[in-house]
């Protein structure tokens, strides 16, 4: 596992100021309407988690993989990310002696403790809100973006996206695609069906079949994270704030 890099302290005004990532917009001209394109993967990048409860710890290895200089898709490094999820779970919400993965809120925390970030987690109304702010991260930070797939049980990595324009030239866009992994690929879940190949491209409208509204069911979801309940929820990368001090923001 790398280093840490340089930490952050992160504002709470810093998620709302970065999540809207359009303020930053012109008037598109002819060239910025035109179809854009953006897909951080590169071959060697995926890792399948090794075994049915890592696929948090997988896909902070993805994610990270894309962002460093190398690729490390060692069983151990999984494991090490894992736990540290696991911890930052247990530390941001309530202590789940049951809990057999990770939560977002870990799984944010440990990207950002290794210097990997800022991510925040964010919830949406629409699944078109979602990849509207996710492709605005990836294009600004060019940084991927986690989703929360299948109501909140699993994970996967956003790295890319196709949209009707440039998300930095104009608000007016809409993404037609994403570009996923899916850690437990080519695993078969005997609910959500098989998973897609690495690095599939996929519209809205198929990637709205796995990733849907958080699920809204049980007391412990809700206290944990009542304002991610019934949303599509992401872990975001954004822009760090001017910095202040040296001290850690880790905890979102």
């Amino acid at each position: 596992m790398r280093k840490a890099r340089r930490l952050f302290t992160l504002p709470v005004v810093a998620l709302a100021m970065v999540l809207a990532l359009g303020s930053v917009a012109v008037a598109p001209s002819a060239a910025d309407a035109a179809p854009y394109r953006l897909n951080l993967f590169r071959n060697g990048d995926f890792v399948a988690q090794k075994n049915l409860v890592q696929c948090v710890g997988a896909s902070m290895q993805m994610m990270i993989n894309m962002m460093a200089a190398g690729n490390d898709r060692t069983a151990a490094t999984q494991l090490a990310l894992q736990n540290m999820a696991r911890e930052y779970s247990n530390r941001l919400g309530p202590v789940r002696l049951d809990r057999r993965g990770a939560s977002v809120r870990g799984w944010a925390a440990g990207l950002n403790r290794l210097g990997y970030g800022p991510y925040v987690v964010s919830g949406f109304e629409t699944i078109d809100d979602a990849m509207r702010a996710a492709a605005r991260a990836i294009r600004l930070t060019k940084r991927p973006v986690g989703l929360l797939v299948w109501r909140g049980r699993h994970a996967w990595v956003m790295s890319g996206f196709e949209a009707t324009a440039d998300p930095l030239a104009t608000h007016s866009f809409r993404v037609t695609h994403a570009f996923v992994l899916d850690p437990l690929y080519p695993g078969i879940s005997p609910t959500w069906g098989r998973s897609p190949e690495p690095n599939s491209k996929l519209t809205v409208a198929m990637l709205g079949q796995d990733f849907v509204k958080r699920r809204t069911g049980t007391a412990s979801n809700l206290w944990a994270s009542p304002t991610l309940a019934g949303k599509w929820v992401l872990v975001l990368p954004v822009l760090p704030p001017p910095l202040r001090n040296a001290s850690s923001w880790w905890a979102i």
